[in-house]
């Protein structure tokens, strides 16, 4: 390894000389108290900016090491240490000038959620944290003056700044390692409570707008109802009280704009950690939850969609059911026997995005078309069945059918944004307007056997669209309609993840459970850096959970 005046002195040798000649500068150089890495050159000035990276040792940081000592407080340093060092280098991205992108200094943004990046990772030897710098040209000429201002001048002022203890806002790093603790902690108070949900008094839900995720200002604070209200004593904020929502099939109702979606919505995030001032930190759901809708057109293969769908006019077998094209009924029924295979506890609905025909079928419906007639078996008379047999609670927004009131454990009105217990009153009400009886066929757990199979390839390139998808090869990965998946760089890591199942695991004699079950043991014994080969880890890449890896794959159109 070279000291940094080595790469002084090939910058000043390099000035004014063709861009290629910065190719010359890999490799990484001592600094006084970082190790700086140049991982990978871009081809031009107007190229995806070059990879760099810093590494700190724990000697030089002097983090308490209570802060990184498990991966859960590793995690919530890292996205801590992100955002820091996002601040400083927003202060000097393109001070220095140049043609294209010279002078770019760019780290990953992180968004109210803490999720584990690559832009930091925390080991026994110390802090690395990963960026990108658009190194300067005039034209396609090496500007080397400008980017010795970015190395030498601005660059080390940012990493004393973000990476070092003696420079933190100590008490403002505590709060979020201790937020992270009592988050974990309700975590486990909600399996400990048999509860599905933690939503606590004074939390704010709506948002500033569709665009934004930062809390609404003046938005009216959540309240629990008293008979859901529960009490926690947290590790450090000591005392909390908030709604928690039982086990079983929980149903939100209410008049139009009255907060039903937003509470939803609060919900379905809640499998992540928040960051302090979101409004959201205490509400916590079930991390294995899945928001399911509606997919007209999406790829199914080989799903055993038979305790939802049967009997159909063409005789097509549904325990082991395929299309290139699905219903907003079929996709549906797929998607809730696949987030089943993906170990979920826990079903997110909104009458608004499921498909009707999946979801109830009235009673005039059933005197007009009989049993024998109708393939499909409504989620309405299989909900209860999932909790009793399968141990899969369901949270259900509807605004349209009265017969989820039958179905219902626990029934909450959402009344401008302020949550009521009705269920009492309207079991009472049930009464005066009973359901005709059910007569589902018999539950059977759905038993799909899926074995992966690639499709044809000619070159297994990879192009992200935001959280949208993303390209693989030829082909398109449409993961639209996941609605957990949050980050664009979450959508990177998938398509790095099935890229790599492609090029080395797919068979044909695998399973997709088997894969995606031995990808999940690499990532957590190995990190990212498996997806990488003899490439650096860059930055630009975010930890998916584990149901989205599954959505992910079963998105991949195969024969």
């Amino acid at each position: 390894m070279q000291n940094s005046e080595v790469l002084r002195q090939q910058l000043h040798s390099i000035h004014r000389k063709s861009y290629p000649a910065y190719k010359g500068l890999k490799g990484a150089y001592r600094f006084e108290n970082f190790i700086l890495s140049i991982d990978h050159v871009q081809g031009d000035p107007f190229a995806s900016p070059s990879h760099i990276s810093i590494q700190i040792s724990h000697r030089d940081s002097v983090f308490p090491s209570e802060y990184y000592k498990d991966v859960l407080t590793r995690t919530t340093l890292c996205d801590y240490l992100t955002r820091q060092f996002e601040q400083q280098v927003n202060r000097y991205t393109f001070r220095a000038k140049g043609s294209g992108k010279s002078g770019l200094i760019s780290v990953s943004h992180c968004g109210q959620e803490i999720l584990s990046r690559t832009a930091c990772e925390i080991t026994g030897r110390g802090i690395t944290a990963r960026f990108f710098i658009g190194f300067p040209a005039n034209g396609r000429t090496i500007n080397a003056l400008e980017l010795e201002k970015i190395l030498f001048d601005y660059l080390p002022v940012c990493v004393q700044k973000a990476f070092f203890y003696s420079s933190t806002n100590k008490k403002e790093l505590r709060n979020f390692m201790e937020l992270a603790l009592d988050q974990e902690y309700i975590r486990q108070e909600l399996l400990r409570r048999k509860l599905t949900a933690f939503v606590a008094d004074g939390s704010i839900l709506p948002r500033e707008s569709g665009i934004s995720s930062r809390p609404m200002k003046n938005a009216i604070p959540f309240s629990a109802p008293e008979s859901l209200r529960i009490s926690m004593e947290l590790p450090h904020k000591g005392t909390l009280t908030g709604m928690g929502i039982p086990q079983g099939i929980t149903l939100i109702v209410g008049g139009g704009y009255h907060g039903k979606s937003t509470l939803l919505n609060a919900l379905e995030l809640g499998v992540y950690n928040h960051i302090p001032g979101d409004g959201r930190e205490y509400v916590i759901t079930d991390c294995t939850a899945v928001k399911l809708r509606s997919e007209d057109g999406r790829f199914i293969k080989d799903v055993d969609i038979s305790l939802f769908i049967n009997d159909l006019p063409n005789q097509k077998d549904t325990h082991c059911f395929s299309t290139q094209d699905a219903s907003g009924s079929t996709s549906q029924a797929a998607g809730i026997v696949e987030s089943m295979e993906a170990g979920s506890h826990l079903f997110l609905l909104d009458e608004d995005t499921s498909a009707t025909n999946f979801m109830v079928r009235d009673a005039f419906m059933q005197q007009v078309i009989q049993r024998e007639k109708e393939p499909i078996t409504p989620f309405l008379e299989r909900a209860g069945e999932l909790y009793k047999k399968a141990g899969i609670s369901t949270i259900l927004v509807a605004g349209s059918s009265g017969a989820f009131f039958h179905i219902a454990d626990t029934i909450i009105q959402m009344d401008n944004y302020v949550p009521r217990d009705i269920t009492d009153s309207t079991k009472a009400l049930c009464a005066k307007y009973p359901l005709p009886a059910f007569c589902a066929p018999a539950f059977a757990s759905p038993h799909s056997y899926r074995i992966m199979t690639k499709a044809p390839q000619d070159r297994l390139k990879t192009k992200v669209s935001k959280t949208d998808g993303f390209s693989l090869g030829r082909q398109e990965i449409d993961l639209r309609y996941t609605e957990q998946l949050i980050d664009p760089e979450q959508t990177a890591t998938l398509s790095l993840l099935l890229k790599y199942a492609v090029e080395n695991m797919i068979n044909g004699k695998r399973t997709l459970s088997e894969i995606v079950e031995d990808l999940e043991k690499k990532l957590k014994k190995e990190g990212m850096s498996f997806l990488y080969g003899d490439r650096q880890i860059s930055c630009g890449y975010a930890l998916p959970r584990l149901q989205e890896i599954y959505a992910c794959f079963n998105r991949y159109r195969r024969p």
